[in-house]
């Protein structure tokens, strides 16, 4: 039988799930989940990056999903294409070259798998350092964009017209959701970074109206998705990743019945 995760394993999956379904409720409330995904599949090429230079995996895939970021948000801008047809351009391509670079690397054998889809019981001491960096800069951030954000949503021509900078807050959100989507890599992988985001997220949206209460409980719901995920994978000896988004997904799948509510 595989031993329990490590204590930094456990540290850093808490961390992640704090900072990540707070920010994932923006995104569904934004209907941002697909270039949540396109930034989330681009972390191939980060870790790539970071291999190449010999600087940390984190450090690669955030650098690289900040760009995409930016770069995503320019070319939204441009209205010859659909916003989807980019996105899903953006978020295949990616992917595939990420994988593509992996392969052609020299060195040191790459476990494509953690890469894809985490491996939460290697964090190291070292790693936590990144997570709790990343884990602060994304709650600060959102903190103070909070308002902002919030009046985007609700309607964003009205939110430049009361005084929000609507361009600057939206390129730090992309920001932010790099780092977020940096530190993370090592919980649930690139491919299933997205849905720590957003299913929490969901499945809070169904149990509150109010955006600040939504926001802590899909923060609850992350860390319970993460501790039920871990028991999972020491009972099972299943992938600690994916039974971290097995749980969430059960936890929405419960709270799907509730009565339906709009945030």
């Amino acid at each position: 039988m595989k031993r329990p995760p490590m204590t930094e394993g456990l540290i850093g999956g808490l961390v992640v799930a704090l900072v990540a379904a707070p920010m994932g409720c923006f995104i569904l409330w934004r209907r941002m989940v697909f270039f949540g995904a396109a930034v989330s599949h681009s972390a191939l090429l980060g870790v790539a990056l970071g291999l190449a230079l010999g600087i940390s995996v984190t450090a690669g895939v955030v650098l690289i999903t900040a760009a995409v970021g930016v770069m995503l948000v320019i070319l939204r801008r441009d209205k010859r294409l659909a916003d989807d047809t980019i996105l899903g351009v953006v978020a295949h391509g990616a992917l595939a070259l990420g994988l593509i670079a992996l392969a052609l690397m020299e060195g040191p054998d790459i476990d494509l798998e953690a890469v894809l889809f985490g491996d939460i019981t290697s964090i190291t001491s070292g790693d936590l350092v990144w997570i709790f960096a990343g884990g602060a800069t994304g709650l600060v951030v959102l903190g103070a964009l909070w308002k902002h954000l919030l009046a985007m949503t609700i309607h964003e021509e009205m939110a430049m017209i009361e005084g929000a900078p609507v361009a600057l807050v939206r390129i730090v959100f992309m920001l932010t959701l790099a780092v977020v989507v940096g530190v993370a890599l090592k919980v649930v992988g690139a491919l299933l970074i997205v849905s720590l985001l957003i299913i929490p997220a969901a499945a809070a949206r169904r149990l509150t109206t109010g955006p600040e209460a939504m926001a802590a409980i899909a923060a609850l719901i992350g860390v319970v998705s993460v501790l039920g995920g871990l028991q999972a994978h020491v009972a099972w000896e299943i992938p600690a990743g994916p039974a971290v988004v097995v749980v969430a997904v059960v936890i929405f799948g419960i709270t799907f019945g509730a009565g339906r509510k709009s945030v």
